[in-house]
C-alpha cells in the first residue's frame, strides 16, 4: 500500500481535494483533526500539556482551551515546539494503526498541514501539494474562521513557504481556477494506481 501524503498552506483547499479522492474510495487520514482529538481523548496528552501550559489549558467540562493554547504557543516558539513534542508522536502511533486497518487499499492518504515541519513526510512514499493564490487563501480563512487579515497573516507566517512546499512535492493540485480540480485528482489517482501495483 502506497502512503501518500497531501499538504499546503492553510486556506489552499486541501480538504476540498480530499474530499474528491474519498469519493474515489480512497481512505483519507486528517491528521490535524485526528490530533485535536487525541488532545481531549488521550490521558497522556492531557497531563502533558497541563504540565506545560497549566490547568487552564483545558475547561473543567474537559474541552481544550484552544484560545488559551493558541495565544500561548502563537507567541512562543519554544512553547509550540513543547506541544509538538507531546502531540505528534501520539498522532504517529495512531497513524500507525489506521494504516494496518487500511492494508487492502492501493493507497492511502495522509493529509496534514504541517507535513514537513513535522517530519511526517519522511514516512510516505508520495507527497502532494494543494497550491493557492495567496490573496484568495486569505479571503478563505477570513470567511472560514471570522478572523482578521492580520491574524490569518500571521498564521500563513508560521507555515512552511508555499515555495518550499511545491519544491517536495511529486504531485502539485493548482486550487486557482486554471484547471478543475477533479480533472487535476483523477490524473494523481490513475499515477498512484499503477505506482501501487
Amino acid at each position: 500500500m502506497l502512503k501518500v501524503g497531501i499538504t499546503g498552506g492553510i486556506g489552499s483547499g486541501k480538504t476540498t481535494v480530499c474530499k474528491i479522492f474519498s469519493t474515489l474510495g480512497i481512505p483519507i487520514y486528517y491528521a490535524d483533526e485526528r490530533a485535536k482529538e487525541l488532545m481531549v481523548t488521550n490521558p497522556t496528552i492531557i497531563q502533558s500539556l497541563k504540565e506545560i501550559f497549566g490547568e487552564d489549558v483545558y475547561f473543567e467540562n474537559g474541552k481544550l482551551n484552544r484560545p488559551y493554547l493558541a495565544s500561548k504557543v502563537f507567541q512562543d516558539k519554544q512553547l509550540l515546539q513543547q506541544l509538538n513534542a507531546v502531540v505528534h508522536p501520539a498522532v504517529f502511533d495512531d497513524t500507525a494503526k489506521w494504516y494496518q486497518q487500511h492494508q487492502d487499499k492501493p493507497y492511502t492518504i495522509y493529509e496534514t498541514a504541517i507535513m514537513f515541519e513535522s517530519g511526517s513526510y519522511k514516512l510516505l512514499d508520495k507527497i502532494i501539494t494543494v497550491f493557492a493564490p495567496i490573496e484568495e487563501r486569505i479571503s478563505r480563512i477570513i470567511k472560514r474562521d471570522n478572523i482578521s487579515r492580520e491574524e490569518v497573516l500571521a498564521r500563513i507566517d508560521k507555515q512552511l513557504p508555499e515555495e518550499i512546499k511545491i519544491e517536495k512535492a511529486d504531485f502539485v493540485i493548482h486550487n486557482d481556477l486554471s484547471e478543475p480540480l477533479i480533472i487535476q485528482v483523477l490524473e494523481i489517482h490513475n499515477k498512484l494506481l499503477i505506482l501501487s501495483e
